[in-house]
């Protein structure tokens, strides 16, 4: 039995064992001469744990605003305690100072649940560990959820560049998987001196970089947690890398050049041209669910061709130039080798592609570059290749021997396995979400991979017992775009470990269609309206 094991079935045991025990017999809420949660907070910091620093451990009052994800500032948060500390500290061949800095966040009135919140990008900051799920919906901490965060290993503000830490294997290997599992097991040893008593309920909840750790986490060590979620995930990352020199390319090639001859990206497609391919694509296939309402619900059935779209002889107005669709059609079709191999998958045509999160990621504006023109070079560079010579240029990426290059991190950097037998085992959950318009990470990669789940597992059947995944149409990578992009994951997980009850469809609603409901339901099954009622309304779709 391992020690988190151990913690969470059968008391504290192991590592800091007295300290772990003295200091709980002194904050035990049940205690007659227990201090007030104040003095409890700040015992903490005299908590041993073999490789831990703990720095701080301070009350937070109620109310104390909390400067969240996306510049977003929480209010209404309940008292806490909040703990920051670093497990696993080393210094890097390199002289640089790495180790896991966390940050974990014990409300006052505890549910005995436990979340780990996933990180983002490269990682590299500790963000708010407070299980944010966006705008109008309670944070797991208000739900009483002891919440823990941590930057992967590295801290991004000590080094040359966001990803030089791929250069110290230690760091390396922290990123790519040991940081979830040495982050938890020194968080739920903190959480049992504070209250006392061991987890009832383990979550995992991350989007992007997170949903990625949330796949590592199902697949390396599900013992740790009993419900995962798992939003866009980076799964498939190093061939993701390798579409995004592969999209910037494409549009290189129909831009105009700037002063220095070099490719202006945001001018390569215009807001306007955008428009008139979500919209095209809209109009072709917004119905296939039954009603017209700006969302495709069946995206499998959309079978779109941008080659419509070219500008007959003499007209210019709702039409697009033949050598843009071409780099339309390139990107969507996705990366190939110069055999025509396919080097990762092909993207869904959707309503979100004329998005500010469709942009931002692919094309930019012109006050800031595209994030693939920012991230992918030193996620190539410093992750994937240790900065080995010679460096990738993804403007020059050679699809036949770069990508060879790039693949050597694959086995551990990716999240790919289907083997879910120890998560089963464990009667684990696994809730995975994509957008159907996400630029990052393609949807249509994430459906081909659950296939095969569903295939080594049994079928559909057998695996919508421990696994299920949810498309969300129009929306961008984790959020925006035209969709209904507010959903409480969080409680339908809850609902699913807890009761038993599998979530069978996820109500949500979204910022761009005020008013509107709609289910969001287990592939393969999509939202189709029932042909009466209050169109507006979730109550009036069905899952099937």
């Amino acid at each position: 039995m391992n020690n988190f094991s151990c913690l969470r079935h059968h008391g504290v045991c192991r590592v800091g064992l007295v300290s772990l025990l003295l200091i709980a017999a002194r904050v035990h809420a049940g205690d007659a001469d227990a201090p007030n949660p104040q003095a409890a907070c700040a015992q903490l910091k005299s908590l041993s744990i073999e490789g831990t620093t703990i720095s701080d451990a301070r009350p937070v009052a109620a109310d104390t605003a909390i400067n969240g994800p996306r510049r977003m500032v929480l209010q209404g948060q309940p008292a806490h305690c909040l703990v920051h500390g670093e497990v696993g500290h080393h210094l890097g061949k390199n002289g640089e100072s790495y180790g896991n800095q966390f940050e974990l966040r014990l409300p006052e009135h505890w549910s005995g649940r436990f979340l780990y919140q996933g990180g983002g990008g490269l990682d590299g900051v500790v963000n708010a560990a407070v299980g944010a799920q966006g705008a109008g919906l309670a944070t797991a901490l208000a739900r009483g959820y002891a919440v823990v965060s941590s930057d992967g290993g590295h801290e991004e503000a000590n080094l040359p560049s966001p990803g030089s830490f791929g250069t110290d294997p230690q760091a390396l290997a922290d990123y790519e998987y040991g940081s979830t599992r040495a982050v938890t097991e020194v968080a739920t040893r903190i959480v049992a001196a504070y209250y006392h008593r061991t987890i009832q309920h383990s979550y995992f909840m991350g989007c992007s970089t997170g949903g990625r750790e949330a796949l590592i986490a199902a697949q390396r060590y599900p013992e740790l947690f009993d419900g995962i979620i798992a939003g866009d995930p980076a799964f498939h990352l190093t061939r993701a890398m390798v579409a995004e020199a592969w999209n910037t390319q494409a549009l290189a090639a129909v831009a105009p050049r700037d002063a220095a001859g070099k490719p202006d990206l945001p001018k390569a497609l215009t807001d306007a041209e955008l428009r008139i391919v979500a919209d095209a694509v809209t109009k072709q296939c917004d119905a296939l669910d039954g009603v017209r309402d700006g969302l495709i619900n069946d995206p499998l059935a959309c079978h779109f061709d941008p080659r419509a779209l070219v500008c007959a002889k003499g007209k210019t107005a709702g039409c697009l130039a033949a050598d843009k669709v071409a780099a339309i059609r390139k990107i969507f079709s996705g990366p190939t080798d110069s055999h025509g191999a396919k080097l990762y998958s092909d993207w869904a045509y959707d309503a979100g592609i004329a998005s500010p999160g469709w942009r931002l990621w692919i094309l930019g504006t012109d006050l800031m570059p595209a994030l693939n023109v920012i991230i992918s070079p030193q996620a190539i560079n410093g992750m994937a290749l240790a900065n080995a010579a010679p460096p990738i240029d993804i403007l020059h990426f050679d699809f036949d021997g770069d990508s060879l290059r790039v693949d050597g991190v694959a086995t551990a950097l990716n999240a790919t396995s289907t083997d879910y037998a120890r998560l089963k085992q464990h009667r684990g959950k696994l809730l995975l979400y994509t957008g159907m318009s996400d630029p990052v990470f393609s949807a249509n990669d994430l459906i081909r991979y659950f296939r095969e789940v569903m295939s080594v597992n049994g079928g559909p059947q057998p695996t919508a017992a421990f696994a299920r995944l949810f498309l969300i149409p129009g929306m961008n990578h984790c959020a925006g775009g035209p969709a209904t992009d507010q959903f409480d994951a969080l409680n339908s997980m809850q609902e699913w470990v807890e009761s038993g009850s599998a979530p069978s469809r996820i109500i949500a609603k979204g910022a761009m269609f005020p008013g509107r409901t709609r289910p969001l339901c287990p592939f393969p099954q999509v939202a189709r309206f029932k042909g009466s009622g209050d169109s507006e309304n979730a109550a009036s779709f069905e899952c099937r």
